[in-house]
């Protein structure tokens, strides 16, 4: 998905193993990556070209004609059938492959329509209906339609419109009388019970969940910082030999704290599984990718996408966003959507970003990519004309008597300012020597296609959306894109939200995160790593934050986890995984302190004496811990009885998400009893098994022992993922659902337990509830961009949160009364 598809790949390293020793040598040697480029590209010859654009042509990215009408019968059937969401993503489906202002789109989006009319969805639902008016809906169709347009607005308490609406379908009916006497008949009495209802309706307050979202939306850095603009005045920007550029607190951070703010350079929203079409039974694919339900843009979740007018692949929220997106990138893009998904992310990634550097004053980076060519052979005729075309087309200002003046740090201006441009992106490290010579030939003769491929189309574009350049021009551009492809290995981030699995007839859904995009963050790539950080990083949209995790002293070192956390693997694991994709050996504390650790390796690993209840030591032979005990057992045999219990917990999940809770909880206590022979109270899978128990009486209703069970749950994860986690976070959300389902006498009778869960007497599930909240929203990964309504389990009261006044949170159970309690820090218990 980042490299490109295994076919081009196996195709490039068996050319690359059929080279001359002496071609190898020269590439693997080369000092410069504009000579790893240029040698490469020399290499490209007119069959791979020819292999790499039939592999490009598997992927259904142009507007295929017949697509349409098949899209819509099998939206039709799911309609009939009530899934109406799946019925709204193959109307989306059909909509991108339907060309502007033809019967087909307008269809499409009528049908749309009336899906997202029956999920609740109604200011999507006006939306669809304009558009499908505006592409030419037939007016035979319109009665129909605008009974739905006048029923939103009823339902959204815009009486006005309603009125104004209702009447002139009054009016059309009565000039042309066209419609049969039992569907005229049929519209006059939905007519008549809108016009009644229109009357009574009261304009609406706006809902808990969109001001929430505003307040997320606004939350703002505080101070400015001058050095770093996308970080707040609580950080400072060093540099030294051995840790390079990094950020260091500037004051003591408490916890939650915003350090970091920034929005992504560029983003591409990963395509999901979107196998070529000769891996297809069907010409046409009806399964649904991050690609229906995201804007290709600004990665905002929407049932309602827009596609390009050119290409059926991109899509977006709204008409502004997909204009944003042509001038901006997708003008070049949009011939190249195959190409695109075959060279892989990484590669796209590079294109945008030199596509966007258009839009900047990149005139330094441009001398920087021209005094790297002259580096190398400076009298070669050939660098000399590719040197002065760049500096010419494209505006690059003459050297200072041959001299350039160079920041006082590597991405800052003259001035020692750190922005989130290209000038910074420029200056991420490519690691090019450490990268092995197959991968770099990989990735040069990958960016070289794809400049030819932008040199043939350049003829196609319109004059206000040209490509980088041409000819000699689009070489220079090929290296800048083949040391971000470099780049990204190292400094990519992983832009993630939270989907959730299940439906409304199913009483348990689960979530999981899901990688949505890729990104480049200039100042979050300053950050180094720690397998125990003190921050925290969540996306909303594609704007990332960083929060203080933990309490941060003043002159220390602000600190992210690239992904090897202490509390999910190994030091040893960890340190392979970092050395391998990142070329350094972790020393972080956490590392250093595993080395001195007992034998007995994680807690949440960790198996316990059948005799005494001790954690079992030792490595192939597992020995008693305790001293007074002389139990001893292999641990393979300790495995195979895990495995055994891990498959039984798996028949317990499936019973449950087949509506079967009292079986699945008969299962799982049997797993519980034989748990407790052989693994520790702090193993991951016995905090599983309290979690599903939990689901399990929360999906008969038995609010108190799904409670019961999610708090010994908590203990499990609080030691896993630690107190200040996204985890832990989300764990204590559930319990603040469950405590609202099962009402206040539910949250009387059930005693706070633990640090994390409240100590004050007198209301503690309110306590409980503020504590959850204020977890989800320091840690939340969700990119829908409010608390989620919907975590592990489904709860049917609905809840909604949003910001009261300083310091205090309020949160709303439907059809009762808004308390307000202090929202607390869970690692420190005082008011924020």
């Amino acid at each position: 998905m980042d490299l490109p598809v295994d076919e081009w790949k196996s195709y490039v390293f068996q050319k690359w193993s059929l080279l001359p020793k002496s071609i190898q040598v020269t590439i693997s040697t080369a000092e410069t990556l504009s000579d790893i480029f240029l040698h490469s590209s020399l290499l490209l010859q007119p069959e791979d070209e020819m292999f790499l654009q039939n592999l490009s042509r598997g992927y259904l990215v142009e507007k295929d004609p017949n697509a349409p009408l098949f899209y819509r019968e099998e939206g039709n059937k799911k309609f009939q059938q009530k899934d109406y969401m799946g019925a709204t993503v193959l109307y989306s489906k059909g909509i991108s492959h339907s060309r502007p202002h033809t019967a087909d789109i307008s269809l499409c989006y009528a049908n749309r329509s009336a899906a997202l009319f029956h999920l609740g969805q109604h200011e999507m639902c006006l939306k669809d209906i304009m558009r499908a008016q505006m592409h030419g809906y037939p007016e035979r169709l319109q009665p129909k339609m605008m009974l739905r347009k006048a029923e939103c607005l009823v339902t959204l308490g815009r009486r006005q419109e309603a009125s104004q609406t209702i009447s002139d379908l009054e009016s059309s009916f009565a000039a042309k009388p066209t419609l049969a006497a039992a569907q005229f008949q049929i519209l006059q009495t939905n007519l008549c019970r809108l016009k009644m209802k229109a009357q009574e309706k009261e304009s609406l307050t706006e809902t808990f969940p969109a001001a929430l979202t505003k307040a997320l939306e606004d939350m703002d850095l505080k101070g400015e910082n001058g050095q770093v603009p996308s970080a707040s005045s609580s950080v400072s920007l060093r540099t030294d030999p051995l840790r390079g550029r990094y950020l260091v607190a500037t004051k003591d951070i408490l916890p939650g704290e915003l350090l970091v703010k920034e929005d992504a350079f560029v983003s591409v929203l990963h395509p999901g599984e979107m196998p070529p079409l000769r891996h297809l039974e069907s010409k046409w694919d009806t399964r649904v990718t991050n690609g229906d339900l995201y804007c290709h843009r600004c990665l905002d979740h929407t049932l309602a996408t827009v596609p390009c007018d050119g290409c059926s692949y991109a899509k977006y929220c709204s008409h502004d966003c997909m204009q944003q997106a042509w001038d901006l990138y997708h003008s070049v893009e949009c011939s190249l959507g195959g190409l695109l998904l075959t060279l892989g992310v990484f590669c796209h990634i590079a294109l945008r970003s030199t596509l966007v550097a258009r839009f900047e004053d990149a005139s330094n980076v441009i001398r920087k990519l021209c005094g790297e060519i002259r580096n190398k052979d400076a009298g070669s005729p050939e660098r000399e004309t590719l040197v002065q075309t760049l500096t010419c087309d494209l505006g690059g200002e003459s050297e200072n008597k041959g001299k350039m003046l160079e920041p006082p740090v590597p991405g800052c201006d003259l001035n020692g300012k750190y922005e989130s441009n290209y000038n910074a992106v420029f200056h991420l490290l490519p690691h090019t020597g450490n990268h092995s010579p197959e991968h770099r030939f990989l990735c040069a003769l990958s960016v070289s296609a794809l400049c030819r491929r932008l040199e043939a189309a350049s003829c196609y574009k319109p004059a206000a959306a040209v490509p980088p350049g041409s000819g000699s021009e689009l070489d220079v551009w090929g290296v800048a894109m083949l040391k971000h492809v470099l780049q990204l290995q190292c400094n990519a981030q992983a832009i993630t939200t939270i989907q959730h699995t299940g439906s409304k007839e199913n009483s348990v859904t689960n979530s999981r995160q899901v990688r949505l995009a890729t990104g480049i963050f200039p100042v979050i790539s300053l950050l180094n790593h720690s397998c125990s950080p003190n921050t925290s990083v969540s996306f909303i949209s594609t704007v990332a934050t960083v929060r203080a995790s933990q309490q941060i002293e003043k002159g220390q070192e602000i600190l992210h986890c690239y992904g090897p956390h202490q509390s999910r693997m190994r030091a040893a694991e960890r340190q392979q995984k970092l050395r391998s994709q990142y070329f350094f050996d972790c020393s972080c504390a956490a590392c250093q302190n595993e080395k001195h650790s007992a034998a007995t390796g994680p807690r949440w690993e960790a198996f316990c004496c059948r005799s005494c209840g001790a954690l079992m030591q030792g490595d192939d032979v597992l020995i008693c811990g305790s001293t007074s005990c002389t139990e001893s057992v292999s641990r393979d045999h300790l495995i195979s009885r895990l495995q055994d219990l891990q498959q039984q917990v798996g028949m317990a999940r499936k019973l449950l998400r087949n509506d079967k809770p009292e079986r699945a909880i008969q299962l799982l206590l049997g797993c519980q009893r034989d748990a407790q022979s052989f693994l520790s109270g702090e193993h991951s899978l016995v905090g599983e098994m309290e979690d599903d128990l939990a689901q399990a009486y929360a999906a008969l209703g038995d609010w108190q022992k799904s409670a019961t069970h999610l708090q010994k749950s908590l203990r499990v994860v609080e030691v896993r993922h630690g107190p200040s986690s996204v985890e832990m976070g989300h764990e204590l959300f559930k319990l603040a659902q469950l405590f609202f389902n099962g009402s206040r006498a539910l949250g009387s009778t059930l005693k706070p337990r633990g640090p994390h869960l409240g100590q004050k007497q007198g209301r503690p599930h309110l306590r409980q509830l503020g504590i959850a909240l204020h977890a989800i929203r320091m840690f939340q990964q969700d990119t829908d961009k409010s608390i989620p309504t919907r975590p592990s389990f489904l709860l049917r009261s609905t809840v909604t949160a949003r910001s009261h006044r300083p310091g205090l949170g309020m949160l709303r159970l439907s059809g009762s009364t808004a308390v307000e309690w202090p929202l607390c820090c869970p690692t420190t218990h005082g008011p924020l």
